[in-house]
Formats: structure tokens, C-alpha cells, sequence
């Protein structure tokens, strides 16, 4: 009889937090420190956190592989995946954004009630996307849950690099800063009774694009970052090696749900 197939290491890195920050009334920055965490120089750079079950006693280092085989499936910890806003390699700070939302969800209340000491695991990071120094001109769309992504982008931006900003939130309270050197028209939407991501969709599809080659990141809610697809690739014509699109979330579904939409969706379209 052949040996079974050896265990998968799934060990989890390790991050504590050093401190947190409401930077808006629904915007909570937590700053952890981690020796496990290692730049990728994507200014999308994500991580995957683990969020462990309370009054469930987990092996330290946290190991998924020993998780999955030992432990039911209701007490195996909530993975949320979020964009790492800056990490300051020397200090080694990791620093993440949430979106905290009262009670809803498990990452946001997780944010609002973290202390200095508390430890939170994690895997990657992974990332696809940084602004092309090469490109003539950089537009960045996106709704909240993208803030990290674009404002990274805008600081890593060569100086005098132009950029168009284009950020839905629900009200002025919810607009944040950004650093860096380029020469960047930041334009804030406030989202009102319609439907999501409409202020950004008729932005982009009225915006004048500049001459030379663009390098365009649209991100957020999936509903939008669809119909804005739509107008960079059909109507305008932009190549898709140009554009980074991701709908990583959608209204109304959690990460779970819609992960597995997603997949259910490819499974039919291969089928």
C-alpha cells in the first residue's frame, strides 16, 4: 500500500499590532509589526488574515494544514483578504486600513477593538499591480475598500507623474490625503441614492483621456468595476495588458459568498 501523501505546511505568518487609528469616522488604520512580512513592491499588495474563532485554542505558530485535518469546520479561523497600505521595512510596520461598519462583518469589528499586543496571522502578501513608469498618464478608480491600493499608488508615483483619481465614498467626512510627488487630480464622489459606483461610471466614461499611453487600475465593488470594464475595453479600446480590474467584492455578499460565485460562475463557463 502506497505511504499517504505528506502533510502540507501551511504555517501562518505572525503580526501584532503596535497601534490603531481612526483616520475617518468609518476608517480604522491598524499598524502591526511583523518579522514574517516581506515587501513584494506591488502597490496592490493584499494579505490574507486570519481571524481566529473565540474560546478556540489554536497551535502556535498557526498552522492551517493542522487546522484543517484536527479541527471542525465551524472553529476553523475567517480568512479576509485586505491591501497592505504601506510597509516601512526598517521599522518593520505593516500598515492596514479597514472599513469598519458598526458590528458588521468580522474584520472591521476585529480593527475597532484591537489593542497594542494583540497577534493576528496571515499569508502572502501577493499583488499584481504598480504604476508603470513608463506609461504618459495613470488613472485610478475605486471605491473604499481600493483607498489603500490607490493612495500607495499615488505615493509611489514618479515626481511629476500625472494621475487622475477618481475615489467614490459616502460623504465628505469619509475623503482622505494622500502623499507623493506626481501631479495628481484627486476627484472625490459622494455616493448618493442610485446605484453604486454611477458618480465613477459616468466619470470615466465622460473623461477626456490624454494622449500617449495610459496605465488605468480600477477596483472595488464588482457592479461598477464591470461597467467600467465595458467602456475601457469595448468603447475605448485600451489593451488589457494596460488595465488592472478586479471586483473583489460585491454588495450584499460577504468574501465567502462571493468567492464562491465566482467560482461557481468560471465552473459553468469551463463546463
Amino acid at each position: 500500500m502506497p505511504s499517504p501523501a505528506p502533510r502540507r505546511n501551511r504555517v501562518c505568518k505572525r503580526a501584532v499590532v503596535r497601534r490603531t487609528e481612526r483616520i475617518t469616522p468609518h476608517m480604522i488604520r491598524v499598524v502591526l509589526t511583523s518579522d514574517d512580512f516581506t515587501g513584494n513592491g506591488f502597490t496592490d499588495a493584499y494579505v490574507k488574515l486570519l481571524f481566529c474563532k473565540d474560546g478556540v485554542e489554536y497551535p502556535e505558530p498557526l498552522d492551517m494544514g493542522v487546522v484543517r485535518e484536527t479541527y471542525p469546520a465551524e472553529h476553523w479561523p475567517t480568512m479576509r483578504t485586505y491591501t497592505v497600505r504601506n510597509w516601512d521595512a526598517d521599522a518593520r510596520e505593516l500598515t492596514i486600513d479597514f472599513v469598519h461598519h458598526g458590528d458588521e462583518g468580522i474584520a472591521g469589528p476585529w480593527a475597532a477593538s484591537a489593542q497594542p499586543g494583540d497577534v493576528v496571522w496571515f499569508n502572502g502578501p501577493g499583488g499584481a499591480y504598480t504604476p508603470d513608469e513608463q506609461a504618459d498618464w495613470h488613472l485610478l478608480v475605486g471605491d473604499e475598500s481600493a483607498l489603500p491600493a490607490i493612495g500607495a499608488a499615488v505615493e509611489n508615483l514618479a515626481p511629476g507623474a500625472r494621475a487622475t483619481v477618481l475615489v467614490e465614498v459616502a460623504d465628505e467626512a469619509e475623503q482622505q490625503k494622500f502623499g507623493g510627488v506626481g501631479d495628481v487630480d484627486v476627484r472625490w464622489f459622494h455616493r448618493g441614492a442610485g446605484e453604486r459606483g454611477d458618480g465613477l461610471v459616468a466619470a470615466v466614461e465622460a473623461l477626456d483621456f490624454p494622449d500617449g499611453t495610459p496605465h488605468v487600475f480600477v477596483h472595488g465593488e464588482a457592479g461598477f468595476v464591470f461597467r467600467i470594464r465595458k467602456n475601457l475595453f469595448q468603447d475605448r479600446g485600451l489593451p488589457r495588458d494596460r488595465v488592472s480590474l478586479s471586483g473583489y467584492w460585491r454588495l450584499g455578499k460577504n468574501e465567502d459568498g462571493w468567492q464562491a460565485e465566482k467560482a461557481e460562475t468560471r465552473q459553468r463557463q469551463t463546463a
